[in-house]
């Protein structure tokens, strides 16, 4: 075993490493693995009471218990250093052969081998703080040789399929997914201290609602009936807030048959909200109140580096219309009036892909993500979508065609998406139905017809603004990770190959 100050590398401590059996983990008539076992101290809690207390070949009378993997060692004659990692971090075993139980069978313990280890604080006079290790039991053998501690899992491949291996050698796997604990439970305060209401809604449903894209399909055989994983949790809230609670969100999984991407997973963590008497603007301000609160809790700052440019969350973002921003980015002026055929041409020219049904609304957007969305380093709140793009959203309230919505756009790509809710169940039908005819014609992520969310809105939809948020990009940002399987524990991946 070995300190952090006096190592040698990985593969130089296997080759003088046996490998401890079963049988010779336990003296004869105990259990070889303990059915529990119960730590006093973590490795964090020992450096934070003792790191700036006790000096530098100083001991004390206090003794601990601490368990975790063991990840580094060096064996020195009558002397063993050791390195203990547990979930907080990590702490030296000092072992002398004359104090510690067992010390011939500690030496041929393997990397990666959990164990406990009950013994004096002290620091070595080399100043590492230390457990004088006097019992120690074996908790669980690490039977598969562990990558290079200094050099982790290099192939990428395999910390996404190993994660339970790359979390223990990575620290920046560890550093990301405390973030993103962060990040979920620092959202939920948040909204708790604004009055919102947690609730759950169903992740198997009848119909694919709530958004454009292809569902996953299943089959339930007790009622022989086809039913879809969710696309979206929009219309299951909308219907709540139809109920009277005026102020509901959810944090949960959607998934959506679609590509594997750096930015895309087949499912993934979406912060929907909805929010009665309120609209587009107020979810603006919700937005950027909220992730750059997040922020400010998580990493200490609003102000983050990205890909090595600097990213600013503090409030108030930018605001300018889709339109605005296809001239300002692509050079070209494009307008819902415009005839569609000129539209056509302008997508042409930029090597943008058009079918033929499709109306200006659709043929902009194109144009947009194109030309533009990968250009907008931001945040930037992107206004005004067409009606036509946006089924579920409300009509404009001074421009003929255009609806009220924005997405919150940061380093090149959408991490918000918000709405002043279309109410009107009429309206909504005719949109439903349009899509339905486009579903008919072969859009396979058009939406169909929700007889029973029409139903509900029959019932009354107050004014009322949405948004939903994705949890893993903007965990992508804090984490500066540049691949959605970063910030996944367990991303959806190929079949392995045999080995």
């Amino acid at each position: 075993m070995t300190s952090e100050s006096e190592h040698r590398s990985e593969a130089e401590e296997r080759s003088s490493n046996e490998k401890v059996s079963p049988e010779s983990a336990a003296p004869e008539g105990r259990p070889l693995i303990p059915y529990r076992f119960e730590p006093t101290a973590t490795a964090a809690e020992l450096h934070a009471r003792f790191d700036e207390t006790l000096d530098a070949g100083a001991e004390t009378d206090e003794t601990v218990t601490v368990a975790g993997r063991l990840m580094l060692r060096r064996v020195q004659g009558k002397l063993a250093f050791g390195q203990l990692q547990d979930s907080t971090g990590r702490v030296q075993l000092f072992c002398p052969a004359q104090v510690t139980d067992r010390f011939d069978e500690l030496t041929r313990l393997d990397i990666g081998d959990w164990i406990g280890a009950t013994g004096e604080v002290m620091k070595t006079k080399k100043g590492e703080l230390s457990v004088k290790v006097r019992d120690w039991v074996l908790l669980a053998h690490a039977r598969r040789p562990f990558p290079d501690k200094w050099h982790g899992i290099t192939d990428v491949d395999t910390r996404y399929r190993q994660r339970y291996v790359d979390l223990w050698v990575t620290e920046e796997a560890r550093r990301t997914f405390a973030i993103r604990s962060q990040v979920v439970s620092g959202m939920r305060r948040d909204l708790d201290e604004r009055g919102f209401v947690e609730v759950e809604t169903p992740i198997l449903q009848p119909i694919p609602g709530g958004a454009t894209a292809r569902p996953f399909i299943t089959h339930h055989n007790a009622l022989d009936m086809e039913l879809y994983l969710r696309i979206a949790i929009e219309l299951h809230l909308k219907r709540l807030v139809v109920g009277g609670l005026e102020k509901v969100f959810e944090i949960g999984r959607v998934f959506r048959n679609e590509g594997i991407g750096p930015r895309w997973n087949p499912e993934f963590t979406m912060l929907e909200l909805y929010q009665a008497y309120a609209d587009y603007e107020d979810m603006m301000r919700l937005t950027e109140s909220l992730l750059s609160g997040v922020a400010n809790q998580v990493v200490g700052t609003t102000r983050l580096t990205y890909g090595g440019r600097d990213l600013d969350l503090t409030p108030p973002w930018r605001r300018a219309p889709m339109t605005e921003l296809v001239a300002e980015h692509a050079g070209v002026d494009v307008d819902l009036s415009m005839p569609v055929e000129e539209l056509r041409t302008i997508a042409k020219d930029a090597d943008v892909h058009v079918e033929d049904e499709w109306g200006p609304g659709k043929v902009i957007l194109e144009i947009y993500e194109k030309t533009t969305e990968g250009e907008l380093w931001g945040p930037i709140f992107v206004t005004d979508y067409a009606q036509e793009v946006s089924p579920l959203a409300r009509e404009h309230r001074s421009k003929p065609g255009y609806v009220e919505r924005f997405e919150a756009i940061i380093a090149g790509r959408e991490l918000a998406n918000a709405f002043s809710e279309l109410t009107d169940p009429d309206e909504q039908r005719a949109r439903f139905e349009e899509q339905a005819r486009l579903k008919a014609a072969g859009d396979e992520e058009a939406m169909v017809v929700d007889d029973d969310y029409l139903r509900a809105l029959e019932y009354g939809l107050p004014p009322t603004g949405g948004l939903g948020i994705g949890i893993d990009r903007y965990v992508m940002l804090l984490a500066d990770a540049h691949n959605i399987k970063d910030v996944i524990l367990f991303p959806t991946l190929r079949p392995e190959p045999p080995s």
